[in-house]
C-alpha cells in the first residue's frame, strides 16, 4: 500500500512510518520540513497522488483553546479535501483516550474538534485513542524547569510506549477497511506521573526537584481515574521499565 503519514518527523510519526515501511509498505512522509504544508495545503495535493491511507499524527503546542481549535481545523479540513480528491480510503487519527472527561484543557479542545471533522468528513476513518506516551513525564517536567526545579501534575495514567503505539497505528492503516472509533490502546501498567518523571530523570542523569501541583496545564479535572483507558481496552506489551532500560545513557 501507499500511506502518507501527516507529521512524519514527529516522533510518533517518524515511528509509524518506520512501521509500515517495514512491512514492505511505499510511505510517502508529510511536514512542512518535507515541503508540505498543512496549515496552507501547499504541496498537499502532490503528495496524496495515489495513496490508499492517511496516519495523521500531526500535534499542536500552542496553549490557548482557540489556537488549537484553529490549527487542528485548519490542519484536518486541509487533509480531508485533499485526501477526498486523491480518492484515499481512509484517514488514520492518533487521538488521546479520556479526554471527552477533561474540562479547560485547550490542547483537548482541539483534538475535540479534530475528532469531530473527521467523524463528520467525507472519508472512511478511524480514531484511536492512546493514553499518555512513555515519554510524556519528562517533556512535562521540561516545560517548567528552571534552575533545577520543576512542577508537575500528579497524574495517575496508564502509559504507552511510543514504538508500540506506532506499531498500532500502522496495522490499523493497512487494515482492510476503516473501523470508526477504536478502542482505547494503553499500556499494561498505571503510574504517577511525578514518578516517572523521577525515575526518567535518574535514567538520564539528570538532576531536577520535582514539585506537584494541579496550577500548571493540567487541572484537577484530569484527577483520579479520567486518563485511564475505558472498558475492553487493548493493552500494549511494553511496559515503563522496559522502556525506561533502553533510555540510559541516552
Amino acid at each position: 500500500m501507499r500511506i502518507a503519514v501527516a507529521g512524519a518527523t514527529g516522533n510518533i510519526g517518524a515511528l509509524t512510518a518506520t512501521a509500515l515501511e517495514k512491512a514492505g509498505h511505499e510511505v510517502v512522509r508529510i511536514s512542512r520540513s518535507l515541503g508540505v504544508d498543512l496549515l496552507t495545503g501547499e504541496g498537499l495535493d502532490a503528495a496524496l497522488a495515489g495513496a490508499d491511507a492517511v496516519v495523521d499524527t500531526t500535534n499542536c503546542t500552542a496553549t490557548d483553546p482557540e489556537e488549537t481549535v484553529a490549527f487542528f481545523g485548519t490542519v484536518t479540513r486541509n487533509l480531508l479535501a485533499a485526501e477526498k480528491k486523491a480518492g484515499v480510503r481512509h484517514h488514520v487519527l492518533l487521538s488521546i483516550a479520556g479526554m471527552s472527561r477533561v474540562d479547560g484543557n485547550a490542547h483537548y479542545v482541539g483534538k475535540r474538534e479534530q475528532e469531530r471533522l473527521v467523524a463528520e468528513g467525507p472519508v472512511p476513518w478511524t480514531i484511536v485513542p492512546a493514553t499518555q506516551f512513555h515519554d510524556f513525564a519528562e517533556m512535562v517536567a521540561a516545560w517548567t524547569e528552571q534552575d533545577g526545579v520543576a512542577t508537575i501534575a500528579p497524574l495517575l495514567v496508564q502509559p504507552i510506549a511510543p514504538a508500540d503505539i506506532a506499531d498500532v497505528l500502522a496495522e490499523i492503516a493497512t487494515a482492510p477497511q476503516a473501523q470508526g472509533r477504536y478502542v482505547d490502546v494503553a499500556g499494561p501498567e498505571t503510574q504517577d506521573l511525578v514518578d516517572m518523571a523521577r525515575r526518567t530523570h535518574q535514567a538520564r542523569g539528570h538532576e531536577v526537584k520535582l514539585i506537584p501541583t494541579w496550577s500548571g496545564p493540567f487541572g484537577t479535572s484530569m484527577a483520579g481515574e479520567v486518563l485511564l483507558p475505558g472498558e475492553g481496552a487493548r493493552i500494549a506489551p511494553t511496559t515503563f521499565g522496559e522502556w525506561l532500560e533502553g533510555q540510559r545513557s541516552v
